[in-house]
This record gives C-alpha cells, structure tokens and sequence, in this order.
C-alpha cells in the first residue's frame, strides 16, 4: 500500500514513556511501510513547538508527537494553520487527549496509525490570549485558574503514583486554597461568582477518566465550570463526573464560544497541564480548525 503520510518527523519528550521500545516499532513499521522518518529531542517546554515548526519548514508530511498532553498541545501551536495535520503517540501520564481521539495506547499500534490510516479527525480549538503571553495560543483540551505552580502534581509524584497523583494533589488543593470571587463573561454575559478553580473546556476525557461525557471535543462549543468549596458545587461536578444528570449537576457551569475569565487576586493559569500565565484571559472557539490522524 502507498502510505498516505510519506515523510514523518516524530518529536519526543524524553521524560516521557512507558518502557516500550517505540523506536524499534518506528523503523521496523515505517520501514515495512515505506515511510521515511526522523526524530527530534525536547529538553524544556517550547522545544517541541520548535522543532515541529522546524520540520513543516524542511517539508513533512505529518509531524507526531510522543508524550503526554503537554507535548500534543505544543504539536497543535505549531501545526496551526500549515495545512498539515498531526500524529499522536501517547507516553504520558494520562494520555487524556489520546484516549478523547481512539489513539492505541500501545506504541506498535499507534505507529501503525501514523504509518497507514488516512482517516484524520477535524477538532476544535481554543485561541487563548492574555495579557502575559505574546500573541495568541492554542489550546486543545482545557485550560484552568486557581492552581500556582507550587501546588501543582510533580513529575516524581506522577511517576510514583501515575494518574492517582492527581486525585491526590487535588484533595490537597481543595484542603488548603479558599474561595475567591470570579467574573465570567460568556458570549456578553456577565457572571459573578467564586471559587478554588475555574475550567474552561474542549475535552471532556483527562486522565483520570471523563470529566464529562457530553463535553465533546468537536461539538463546536466549550464548557465553563467552577470548583468551590461549596458543598452546592461539589455535588454538581460529582453528579457531572458520575454522568448522573440529577436537579444540581448544571450548578457552576454553562456553555459558551467566547469567554472571559478574571479573578481577584489574580491566578495563575494551566493550558493542557502546562504553566500559561496569569489571569484575566480570554478564549473563543475555533470550529473544527484541527486535524489529527486516527484510526
């Protein structure tokens, strides 16, 4: 068969993996399949945006990420726009954004993928803007406020307990941040409210499970929830997360295109698990603007 994908440029994270030997996957398969390939190596955060920019510019035809969510997410910022659509092979903690697109978890099978299905995935986007960031970005998951960098899940804690960690540091977040009051502007409504942490969301599956089956990551619209300490709100994600759609699950959430998010104090802000600035920030939807090689 003619491959439809003949140049593959493959970027890792080195801190990623799950002892499977994916190199010898990649030469066995695109050898067998007749796709050139080469690598490239991340050491901190915006590498991979580089280096993927770097190999659309030398003339790929698809550019793959191995990692986590944070490596996808800055495979998407470079993607953007260039007309290319992008891999994914899954070596993180969670894998949320892999499991939201069917991607196999297993290494042989995911080259497998990038070596021979022309079925791509159109998803949508969050364009991202705030005053501490440079120009707009993208975000293919989800984007949060109220974690600061100091109590966020460490990359030993991920290693120790895996997904567990995060189950773990939240319980923690929750025990010991307080509420703190929240405006919410979505599509040219004003909403006052308060809270540990505010999400705003394309994708409903993370690592730890499906926050919500509903939210889905082409439906064209994005999910806005806040996090209190409230008992009210509490219940109203637990009834969310369980898909027990009872009286109190729509409460600290709606839905919208365009939102506005500041807080008082201002706090800090997480684009697919990855440190993105501070609030206020703004995001709007993007349609559909993302393609993504699956099964």
């Amino acid at each position: 068969m003619t491959p439809p994908y003949k140049r593959i440029h493959v970027v890792i994270n080195p801190a990623s993996g799950k002892g499977q030997p994916m190199l010898k996957y990649l030469a066995d398969l695109c050898k067998q399949y007749g796709v050139e390939w080469d690598i490239s190596l991340t050491r901190k955060y915006g590498d991979a945006t580089q280096q993927a920019k770097d190999a659309l510019a030398r003339g790929v035809d698809l550019v793959v990420g191995h990692g986590g969510d944070g490596t996808q997410h800055e495979i998407a910022n470079a993607v953007m726009g260039s007309g290319k659509p992008m891999g994914i092979l899954p070596g993180g903690t969670g894998n949320g954004f892999a499991t939201e697109l069917g991607v196999p978890k297993d290494y042989r099978q995911a080259v497998e993928v990038l070596c021979t299905s022309a079925n791509v995935r159109h998803i949508d986007v969050m364009q991202v803007g705030a005053p501490t960031q440079t120009g707009d970005q993208y975000c293919i998951q989800r984007l949060y406020a109220g974690i600061e960098p100091e109590q966020q899940v460490t990359r030993e804690q991920k290693d120790k307990y895996g997904t567990m960690a995060y189950a773990l540091m939240t319980r923690k977040q929750m025990k010991e941040s307080v509420d703190a009051p929240m405006t919410l502007t979505i599509d040219g409504e004003r909403i006052e409210t308060h809270g540990l942490k505010c999400y705003i969301v394309n994708s409903g599956q993370g690592g730890k499970g499906s926050i919500d089956k509903e939210f889905r990551v082409d439906d064209g619209i994005l999910d806005v929830f806040v996090l209190s300490r409230e008992v009210r709100s509490k219940i109203a994600a637990a009834e969310r997360f369980l898909h027990n759609f009872g009286n109190q699950a729509q409460g600290y959430y709606w839905r919208g295109h365009e939102i506005t998010l500041e807080c008082e104090p201002s706090k800090a802000l997480w684009a697919d698990g990855e440190i993105f600035g501070r609030t206020p920030v703004s995001v709007k939807v993007l349609p559909g603007v993302l393609s993504v090689v699956v099964p």
